[in-house]
């Protein structure tokens, strides 16, 4: 993703010397080979790392939650918060949060496959919240909260609607699971205060977590399925 740098509309001159030119352009050639060089090897390993890795996204309501969630995952290598969804490009979180954009507030989860599969993790999500609640999740209301799985092929939307039906068809809930199967578009990375937040602000966000009665509630519907208990087993 490109990254525009802010322009100030001013351009430095400088004068140089034509001896100091030339040994300028020598440094930069150098400098350019060594570039190069180094470029080569990156791009290898770069590969490398991601032919092994997969991602999926999840929305879970408040995304400091969700991703504390996944990162508890054994193949889980790193998680994102962000926005996706909506009709605004690189909304702010205030923006998505006012409900305006149509963005949900989302997790992008980086996994090893070889080590935890899609599956698992679609498993895993549905213990994470309130299938339930289609305005929200837990204290947070609004569109943004909402939950939701965002497939990105015809092999993951298959499995994401094969666990729904199967869930739905489990004795005791007695009520429909409202959570939304949808195509993925683009995830828009959250502001840099907002990723691990779990971990920047951890008594803040304990204080949070506790507050808004997520564990409580999802003790209620999942049991001992909950969330917690099953990252235990991963």
């Amino acid at each position: 993703m490109a990254v525009r740098q802010p322009d100030d509309g001013k351009k430095a001159i400088m004068r140089t010397s034509p001896n100091i030119l030339v040994a300028v352009l020598i440094c930069a050639a150098a400098a350019g080979m060594a570039f190069l060089a180094q470029t080569g090897n990156s791009q290898e390993s770069a590969e490398v790392i991601e032919s092994s890795q997969a991602d999926a996204v999840f929305a879970g309501g408040c995304f400091w939650c969700t991703e504390a969630d996944f990162d508890k995952l054994d193949g889980v290598h790193e998680t994102i918060s962000g926005y996706i969804g909506g009709d605004v490009n690189n909304p702010s979180y205030e923006q998505v949060v006012s409900g305006t954009t149509g963005h949900y507030e989302a997790v992008r989860v980086i996994y090893d496959a070889s080590v935890i599969s899609y599956d698992e993790l679609v498993e895993y999500f549905w213990r994470t919240i309130d299938p339930f609640n289609d305005n929200g999740q837990f204290c947070d209301r609004g569109s943004s909260y909402r939950a939701a799985i965002f497939v990105e092929t015809a092999e993951e939307r298959d499995i994401a609607e094969a666990t729904k039906a199967a869930l739905s068809e489990e004795e005791g809930f007695g009520q429909p699971i409202v959570t939304e199967i949808l195509d993925q578009d683009t995830f828009w990375p959250a502001e840099e205060k907002h990723q691990n937040f779990y971990e920047k602000r951890s008594q803040r966000y304990k204080f949070y977590r506790a507050g808004c009665g997520r564990d409580a509630r999802l003790k209620e519907i999942w049991g001992e399925d909950a969330a917690k208990e099953v990252a235990e087993s991963f």
